[in-house]
């Protein structure tokens, strides 16, 4: 079974780092079934190389009040737990064959035992909060941020194809996909650590904007980086027809020279994708994506700066900056 992995980015951040192994510890101490064989899998996926953003930002939004810290590690670990699911599933829909550079649970155990690991992993989450269920202030929230985020990843499938897809469309599912959690993990850190109504409203704005700008730039990895580097296969969700901010925009430029390759669908080959890669970056498609997500970015650091002084609050600045200010 691997070491547990922490990016390098909570190494400057050893009390984040310190509570964010036991993030780790809590979810591996709670998978407890009987293949061993699945249960070492989940547990490599999630010691193995993630960033661990969402739990880290749970944790921090907490770190403005005195509070209990084990019951905030159980709820980042939730947290981290429910991201976690998403992505076991995600691979299931999207065939994927691997997951931050390893091999993705469905490739190696088949689709089968995939969804019942990815249903298990939501069992845990409920397992987690358990413990704390009669001290919980944002469960009553919580069942709404799970709608909007099924919701997107529903509307994301319902939109394949779409040649016609706009920028508002692509907005609303990622809010649903991606920001919706980043916003439940500082909403919980805030509202469970006794913040005022104020303070949370205010951590929900921060968590939704840097989710976001973080699926933005995630997004845009596709046209600016190898498979290697990112740790899954690019120009996927291409060929899938799911279209992200880059070639939304490109689209509006050269519409009569993507279209065709577009229409390739599933069939597209690598040859093509290269093409529409290139027409993608020529296009101005990769620059405009990354000026909105730049966007979203001032928008979470000028809500970071509200929020009083404390040393979290130095950290979530740094961090932020470090993680989605890319202004080149």
């Amino acid at each position: 079974m691997a070491q547990t992995q922490l990016h390098p980015i909570w190494d400057t951040y050893p009390e984040v780092k310190t509570e964010l192994l036991a993030v780790v510890d809590l979810m591996e101490a709670n998978i407890n079934l009987a293949d061993s064989d699945v249960k070492t899998a989940i547990i490599d996926m999630i010691k193995h190389g993630g960033k661990m953003l969402r739990p880290a930002y749970t944790l921090l939004m907490s770190a403005f009040h005195e509070t209990d810290r084990k019951k905030m590690i159980a709820l980042a670990a939730a947290i981290e737990t429910l991201h976690t699911a998403s992505l076991v599933h995600d691979d299931i829909i999207d065939d994927a064959p691997t997951r931050r550079h390893q091999q993705s649970i469905q490739h190696q155990f088949g689709k089968d035992v995939a969804v019942y690991a990815g249903d298990y992993l939501f069992v845990v989450v409920f397992r987690m909060l358990s413990t704390y269920h009669n001290d919980l202030k944002s469960v009553q929230v919580d069942t709404g941020y799970l709608d909007r985020i099924l919701g997107g990843e529903l509307q994301q499938k319902s939109s394949r194809y779409n040649y016609e897809m706009t920028i508002d469309t692509y907005l609303k599912q990622i809010n649903g996909k991606t920001a919706e959690l980043f916003g439940l993990a500082t909403t919980v850190g805030a509202m469970e650590s006794g913040a005022s109504t104020a303070f949370t409203s205010l951590a929900k704005s921060i968590g939704v904007n840097i989710g976001m700008a973080f699926q933005i730039m995630d997004d845009i990895l596709d046209y600016d980086e190898s498979s290697v580097q990112i740790g899954k296969p690019t120009m996927e969700d291409l060929r899938q027809g799911v279209y992200s901010a880059p070639l939304i925009y490109a689209m509006t430029v050269s519409p009569t020279e993507i279209l065709p390759l577009l229409k390739q669908e599933a069939a597209m080959t690598d040859a093509q994708a290269q093409q529409v890669d290139e027409l993608v970056k020529t296009a101005g498609g990769v620059m405009s994506a990354k000026a909105l997500a730049q966007k979203y970015t001032d928008d979470a650091l000028r809500g970071i700066a509200q929020l009083p002084t404390h040393p979290a609050k130095d950290v979530l600045l740094e961090l932020t900056t470090k993680l989605l200010d890319r202004r080149d």
